[in-house]
């Protein structure tokens, strides 16, 4: 299937607006999709409303009835508003553990697969860390370690508890981009004894405002024929930083939602994050300053920019 629609919600003064882009305009989904106004709606009815968009897609007649916008005006807001959860997966590339092995100076990691180990997650909140494409993120007040980490993230259409890998990706509505931003330097709580279960603070690493600028749209996911051959980049400023593939990745979508279900249910709008490739700042030294403006290319999905203020 070609480029057949994406899905996306705007700002019209303070409303957010759900929309689709198709044919180069963008259309209002309350004007087309009465019915289901909001991605979220359209999320939760996703075996119907993907029928009825792709063929509108073609029906240019019909189409010719609504007022569209071009895509350049459109201020974005994050796709999806809001998914009752954000989950994201952490060690999840052949490049990335290496790295960081090599930066906290400890052995290669085995193949979690070989070891019988399972997928690590961890959950965000969604309201107050998701931010649109183009969208502007303030560095936390405490934070001197800020960095950055390209993601593809699947979303999910349809409930979903306890569901086969070879079954997972039929839950699966389609896939965006995250920036999973965070405070390095808020890893580990202070005083917290090493090793103890309360060592690790998940709150101030990952769920201040803006932590996940998301976008800038949802792609369909029969439009990406092979999701395990993605080219990533991502630039701070003019300076490319990650370069890498989705081939990378350890755990494939279908095992990370799988895995996920296992655990507890899953809703249409949930996304599933799954982890970032080699080139993040923290084996460097190198962190986010206020002014940066991170760019973020996913071959067959499109771009993230997000500015640090």
């Amino acid at each position: 299937m070609s480029h057949s629609f994406r899905l996306l919600t705007y700002a019209r003064g303070n409303t957010p607006v759900g929309a689709v882009f198709m044919n180069n305009q963008v259309f209002d989904l309350a004007d087309v999709l009465p019915e289901t106004p909001t991605v979220l709606d359209v999320l939760n009815d996703w075996e119907n409303t993907q029928k009825e968009l792709a063929a509108l897609t073609k029906d240019a007649t019909r189409l010719a009835k609504f007022t569209g916008r071009s895509l350049d005006m459109v201020t974005y807001l994050p796709p999806v508003l809001y998914p009752n959860g954000i989950y994201c997966a952490g060690a999840n590339y052949t490049d990335h553990l290496a790295e960081m092995s090599k930066a906290f100076n400890l052995p290669a990691e085995p193949d979690p697969h070989e070891i019988g180990m399972p997928p690590w997650l961890f959950i965000r909140t969604a309201r107050n860390t998701m931010v649109g494409h183009g969208g502007r993120v303030t560095i936390p007040a405490y934070s001197k370690q800020f960095d950055w980490e390209l993601e593809v993230a699947v979303v999910i259409g349809r409930q979903c508890k306890d569901v086969a890998e070879a079954d997972a990706m039929d839950y699966v509505a389609g896939y965006t981009i995250i920036n999973d931003l965070s405070a390095r330097d808020f890893m580990k709580r202070p005083k917290a004894t090493p090793g103890s279960a309360m060592e690790y603070d998940w709150i101030s690493q990952k769920n201040f405002d803006g932590a996940c600028p998301t976008g800038p749209w949802i792609v369909p996911r029969d439009d990406i024929a092979n999701p395990l051959d993605l080219d990533l980049k991502l630039w701070v400023n003019d300076t490319l930083m990650q370069d890498s593939n989705t081939s990378k990745m350890i755990f494939n979508y279908a095992e990370l939602v799988s895995f996920l279900s296992q655990r507890f249910t899953l809703y249409p709008g949930d996304i599933v994050a799954t982890g970032t490739p080699a080139g993040v700042g923290m084996p460097r030294g190198i962190f986010l300053q206020k002014g940066d403006k991170v760019s973020i290319a996913v071959e067959s999905i499109g771009e993230l920019t997000t500015t640090l203020i």
